[in-house]
């Protein structure tokens, strides 16, 4: 499976979907902003890898707060969440995506900045991985009802690569 979208190093790498079939192009997001524009100009498409680029893009942006209490950090991060919301109306798991991950800092208000900055990151990372096996599951599901010949029809983006 090609990857669309993932967290390596410390940046988010996606596949530039708008290149395809002709190249297969990753950009280097270093900066919340860049996933946003990503996110924007199609280069990732299908809601659920567009929920999962908004989510890496928070724990991206996360990474550069400088913030030393949780009430500034939580601050510095809605605006992160705000950038993202805003490049792709229509998307249902974008939202989705970001509210999990906002939820997931309120709900360890608790915890010091360092361990909320990984914990985000490691959300975004579980977020790809639920999706990953949720859609192996359907193509397995799909597969029982598919016989030699069939013609198959799509409607919108029901995995990974759209």
């Amino acid at each position: 499976m090609i990857p669309t979208v993932e967290w390596k190093n410390g940046i988010v790498k996606m596949l530039d979907q708008t290149k395809l079939p002709i190249e297969v192009v990753y950009v280097d997001c270093k900066d919340y902003q860049t996933v946003a524009k990503g996110i924007k100009e199609l280069w990732v498409r299908g809601a659920p890898a567009i929920g999962i680029a908004a989510a890496m893009g928070i724990a991206l942006g996360a990474q550069r707060i400088k913030a030393k209490n949780f009430d500034a950090f939580y601050e510095e991060l809605m605006p992160v969440c705000g950038h993202l919301a805003a490049t792709r109306p229509t998307a249902v798991n974008l939202f989705w995506a970001i509210e999990r991950m906002k939820n997931l800092v309120k709900n360890n208000s608790a915890e010091d900045i360092e361990t909320l900055k990984k914990m985000l990151i490691d959300e975004a990372n579980r977020i790809l991985e639920e999706d990953i096996k949720v859609n192996k599951a359907m193509g397995r599901y799909g597969a029982e009802f598919i016989r030699d010949g069939d013609t198959i029809l799509t409607h919108c983006n029901a995995g990974a690569l759209a």
